[in-house]
């Protein structure tokens, strides 16, 4: 698709792609909206596109850094080590999680695997002294990683799968009118779907993250050779679930996915449930799933907000909201997860 100017909306590169080769799959057309998006924007914030928890509070990043410090602690203060994020953002998490840790002594080097050039301005202002990536091929090989991975799995496009009266095929793109929906593909897919979930009725779609799988394998086989530990935060089910989950945010609004491909964010929920085994296949500790509102709750976060509305009585309500918001069951605390995984040595962690 290099052929195509980089001016020429994504829209019209995909129909012309279309017209020449055929359908191209759900995974192709989201896995090349988000590129688009991501790199030429910072959608964050209330003059973006969507608010993360960090944006929303430091006290997020705070207890994700002295949950980091003590397993570090707890594993013996290991030299070197390193913080790695993967999606970090403004560095907003970095910021606050490397402040509260650092009381702890734990200084790491600092590492964020980021593929928006918009993205690491920001983040080289926040953080001076951090090393970019653009995958995790190029950590250190050695030394234990404190990985942290905060709404970037959903980002990563996925392949659907559904179920036809011929059999399972991949959902396809193709336009319509003014807009892109999907279609059934030609090519019999019943090999790609696990045969507990094969006589599933007609109409029934399964939704896969092959990117989601990679990452979790490769961290989790960091963590088995160097030691450490990894938090993966985002919004999911921690049980099988079949249905399609994806989704457009554009100026805090949900959107139709299928218009406007590179002009929203484009995400699906996580399916935790199929990544814990995949990193416990590779012999490492998996430390438990859970919802964030109980995560946050058992690290603290309510004697923090206290504290710190003590601190700026000005600013009480504002913080009291922050806190309702990550961890109310109506709000983030529910639906966002937070799965964690460590080295087989390394201690269990707070919170699971």
């Amino acid at each position: 698709m290099n052929e195509a100017a980089p001016a020429d909306p994504l829209a019209a590169i995909f129909r012309r792609l279309i017209a020449n080769t055929g359908p191209i799959s759900l995974m192709h057309y989201m896995g090349e909206a988000n590129a688009r998006y991501y790199a030429s924007r910072d959608p964050l914030g209330l003059a973006g596109d969507f608010v993360t928890a960090p944006e929303i509070s430091q006290m997020f990043g705070e207890l994700i850094g002295l949950w980091l410090a003590d397993m570090w602690i707890n594993a013996g203060r290991e030299e070197p080590v390193h913080y790695v994020e993967l999606g970090p953002g403004r560095g907003t998490l970095a910021t606050d999680a490397l402040r509260a840790a650092k009381r702890y002594g734990l200084e790491p080097s600092i590492h964020f695997v980021e593929g928006s050039t918009a993205l690491k301005d920001i983040q080289l202002a926040a953080l001076p002294g951090a090393q970019w990536h653009h995958d995790l091929s190029t950590l250190p090989p050695y030394g234990p990683i404190l990985l942290v991975a905060n709404e970037f799995l959903d980002a990563l496009p996925v392949r659907q799968l559904v179920k036809t009266e011929d059999g399972w095929r991949e959902r396809m793109v193709v336009p319509e009118g003014d807009k892109f929906v999907c279609m059934a593909g030609s090519q019999p897919m019943d090999a790609a779907v696990p045969e507990a979930r094969r006589n599933a009725a007609p109409g029934t779609i399964i939704e896969t993250n092959p990117g989601a799988a990679a990452t979790v394998y490769e961290v989790a086989g960091r963590l088995i050779d160097q030691g450490g530990a990894a938090l993966f935060i985002d919004y999911g089910h921690d049980t099988l679930r079949d249905g399609s989950t994806l989704q457009a945010v554009r100026q805090h609004l949900k959107v139709d996915p299928f218009v406007g491909p590179g002009e929203a964010d484009l995400s699906a929920h996580v399916d935790f449930a199929s990544l814990a085994p995949i990193a416990q296949s590779r012999g490492c500790r998996w430390l438990g799933t859970t919802a964030q509102g109980r995560w946050l709750r058992n690290l603290g976060i309510e004697a923090r907000a206290q504290t710190l509305a003590q601190q700026a009585p000005q600013h009480a309500a504002a913080i009291a909201a922050a806190q309702e918001r990550l961890v109310g069951e109506g709000q983030m605390g529910l639906l966002f997860k937070v799965m964690g995984l460590a080295a087989p040595t390394w201690p269990g962690g707070a919170g699971f």
